[in-house]
């Protein structure tokens, strides 16, 4: 067997002229062997095999049951094959599978696998990509459960994408991380592309919903959504997921706040997205000087959905709500209440879960760590606290307190407790006295 280093010396020697017994004896190898290289028969670093195929004789009778039935198990046709005199193990069995690629091709099932792939035009300005990315392992802080919610845009014919993060992926968030995220991508699109995701079309049928079409005919673009198990037809998004999850999640500091990771990202986005080299008609430039020149529509104001998301309310009757705080009356520490906000409007209602509103109050920017409270609040509020404040003494701690007899008579009971199971004695004396005194009194 040649080494890839003597399989490189055998070529280049051939081509300067040597002949094979020249390149044999100068390798110190056979000239059988240095010819196999050379003309392709044996591959570097891969050492023939002398042993006979143990799966021949059985090849065209797998090949034949596997065009009858493309999906019977490999366990099913060893089973077969043993009882026809196959003498090998199952692993050596399914190794024979494989090497004569014997299994045909499903498309149903294998979806891109296997097949050629055409190459699609993506004309500046014509179609954005959009994909939901769910990230693991938030910061605690966060308060988002298992996973993150990052919504991923991008312009498929430059090259150029930018990312939300979400509280959740129902509609009413999709819709405003769609208007966030193509806001920053400077504009629309003719047409948005979307995988089969239930708040954008019917999964089955991969019909767009009425809810969702009514957005698409507020931004004025086209929806087109991808054939079912295709998600190539969109690899654009894809491929951004990818760099997103990889580059920028994978590093992301704990202690950093939403608002704070959300600046991370966009500057992320500018300082590496946007400085991809790309080449057009024969000129060096970049993914966002690309970007820059798309003919994208302008952006009309939000389609106004409401956003609806629970949060808790803390001691300081405070509820958290994207970098801000706003208050509600007090009493309710600890409760869930619903915080909710439309789309394009100014203000946002603090709710109960079942529907009261508690408070409402103007919306500040996201991330601005203002702390709203209304007046009435603030004094509802120190009235309770005032209220129930107590300037007595503390009750002393180093006393003698023995057990009172009640409290013996109960650890009595707990040591013989057949002492229920006593005789009661009753006194008729009583019963007569009670029964003579209703007599008078009815007279």
């Amino acid at each position: 067997m040649l080494t890839r280093e003597d399989d490189v010396d055998a070529h280049a020697l051939r081509r300067q002229g040597w002949t094979i017994s020249a390149i044999a004896r100068h390798l110190g190898h056979d000239r059988k062997t240095i010819r196999a290289y050379l003309t392709g028969g044996r591959v570097a670093g891969v050492r023939a095999s002398t042993a006979e195929d143990p799966l021949g004789p059985y090849v065209a009778y797998l090949r034949q049951r596997l065009l009858d039935d493309p999906h019977v198990w490999a366990t099913v046709l060893f089973d077969e094959v043993v009882a026809l005199g196959f003498d090998r193990s199952y692993p050596s069995f399914t190794r024979g599978l494989r090497t004569h690629r014997l299994r045909p091709h499903c498309e149903p099932c294998s979806a891109s696998r296997g097949r050629d792939h055409a190459v699609i035009e993506h004309p500046p300005g014509e179609e954005g990509q959009w994909d939901w990315l769910e990230l693991p392992d938030p910061p605690e802080h966060w308060q988002a459960g298992r996973e993150a919610h990052l919504l991923v845009g991008c312009l498929p014919s430059s090259g150029k994408w930018r990312a939300v993060l979400a509280d959740s992926e129902d509609q009413a968030h999709l819709i405003e991380a769609l208007h966030a995220v193509s806001a920053r991508l400077g504009g629309l699109p003719k047409r948005w592309r979307f995988d089969r995701m239930a708040t954008v079309c019917h999964p089955a049928s991969g019909r767009v919903t009425a809810s969702f079409a009514a957005v698409a005919k507020h931004y004025g673009v086209h929806v087109d959504i991808c054939p079912s198990r295709h998600g190539n037809r969109k690899g654009s998004v894809e491929k951004h997921n990818h760099s997103a999850a990889q580059r920028w999640w994978r590093t992301l500091p704990d202690e950093l706040t939403v608002a704070q990771a959300q600046a991370s990202l966009d500057a992320f986005c500018v300082r590496v997205g946007d400085t991809r080299p790309r080449r057009r008609d024969g000129l060096r430039t970049t993914v966002g000087a690309l970007g820059g020149i798309e003919p994208l529509s302008l952006l009309p104001p939000a389609f106004p959905a409401t956003v609806t998301v629970e949060r808790v309310v803390s001691a300081q009757a405070l509820v958290a709500f994207r970098g801000n705080r706003y208050s509600v009356p007090p009493g309710l520490a600890g409760a869930t209440v619903t915080v909710s906000h439309r789309l394009g409007a100014h203000t946002l209602d603090i709710a109960t879960t079942a529907g009261a509103v508690l408070a409402r109050h103007r919306r500040e920017p996201d991330g601005a760590g203002v702390l709203v409270r209304d007046t009435a609040h603030v004094h509802a509020l120190e009235t309770a606290v005032l209220a129930a404040f107590d300037s007595s003494t503390p009750c002393p701690r180093k006393v003698r307190r023995p057990p009172t007899a009640a409290a013996l008579a109960e650890a009595e009971h707990l040591r013989d407790p057949r002492q229920d199971e006593r005789e009661v004695v009753v006194d008729l004396a009583r019963y007569a006295q009670a029964a003579r005194d209703r007599q008078q009194a009815a007279q």
